[in-house]
């Protein structure tokens, strides 16, 4: 068995497919499992090539619960916490980068300004294992449960700090609408309130308010037959990604050159203020301050005219390849 790690969101298990796939194509007679969140299981089965999925959830307080791997593939960080954890399971071998405080000196270097997907593939190659940085694509679910062709704006981020203002996504959705665009609008249970209000004040009826509604892999369905996403450099811009769904995606404490599409691709748009990233506090002008309570300078810096633009360029893009559904 080949035991791999990747316990964390849908942007985190998006950016390790290529690893995962390097991972299969190198051991296609051994089991492999992955040990990732139940709630996360839909799309790790849009994947493909994964025998078995470890749940995680409360596994720091109990056994692995399976056989002693040949080898565990530390997906997850740089350790020392994911690296003992996975050493728990008694593998064989540990595929990790150094760690000293885990005593693991059998691996590469740690570099923090790394893109995500490059990253993993790097580690695989230490050890021998060819990954291909560019196969990002999922399985592309059936759309008989979604709306196909919409245009999805996403204001959510479970990083508080990666949020664009609402009354401004309200606005992009408002004009994407007047625009011809059918706008729903997405998020977790939790989002859901967030999404009312934009799509409230954006003047779009109840029903395009999608957030909480369905699993991941209804999510996953609506972005691989949508026509557009706009949103926070979240997990539904890796679907984007995945799907090669134009997007724009709206970028602050972190660069998109850490977690951003592939830049040959000009169906997607990043937007980021880079000299404004470092700075901390918050930027009200022109909107209320209840929508700024929590946005930095970065992406107060991005304007509604800057993401109308970026949208027609993506939108444009996507249509000349012939991979966009309008109706």
């Amino acid at each position: 068995m080949i035991l791999v790690l990747r316990a964390l969101g849908v942007g985190d298990l998006a950016t390790a497919v290529p690893a995962l796939r390097g991972l299969r194509a190198a051991f296609p007679d051994r089991t492999l499992a992955l040990a990732v969140p139940a709630w996360l299981i839909p799309l790790v089965e849009l994947i493909g090539g994964i025998d078995q999925i470890v749940p995680t959830d409360g596994l720091a307080s109990r056994e692995w619960g399976i056989d002693p791997p040949h080898w565990a593939v530390n997906l997850h960080g740089q350790g020392p916490q994911s690296h003992r954890l996975l050493l728990g399971a008694r593998p064989q071998r540990l595929v990790a980068f150094a760690c000293a405080p885990a005593d693991h000196h059998d691996g590469p270097a740690w570099d923090a300004d790394e893109h995500e997907v490059h990253r993993w593939c790097r580690l695989l190659a230490w050890y021998d294992i060819p990954a291909d940085p560019t196969d990002l694509g999922l399985r592309r679910p059936s759309p008989h449960r979604v709306p196909v062709g919409v245009t999805i704006v996403h204001p959510g981020a479970k990083v508080m700090g990666k949020r664009w203002a609402p009354g401004r996504f309200a606005t992009v959705a408002r004009e994407l609408t007047r625009l011809g665009h059918r706008v729903v609008v997405t998020g977790s249970t939790a989002e859901r309130d967030l999404a009312e209000r934009v799509a409230r004040q954006a003047g779009l009826p109840g029903d395009r308010v999608l957030a909480g509604r369905g699993d991941l892999a209804e999510l996953a369905a609506l972005v691989a037959h949508g026509r557009l996403v706009v949103s926070a450099d979240t997990g539904v811009a890796h679907l984007a990604t995945a799907y090669e769904t134009p997007s724009v995606v709206l970028f602050g404490p972190v660069s998109p050159r850490r977690w951003g599409p592939p830049p040959d691709r000009p169906w997607h748009r990043t937007l980021w203020s880079e000299e404004l990233t470092g700075r901390v506090g918050t930027d009200q002008r022109a909107d209320r301050r209840a929508d700024w309570q929590w946005v930095r300078p970065a992406l107060a810096a991005i304007d509604i005219d800057q993401v109308l633009v970026a949208a027609d360029e993506a939108d444009r893009a996507g249509q000349a390849r012939g991979a966009v559904t309008t109706k």
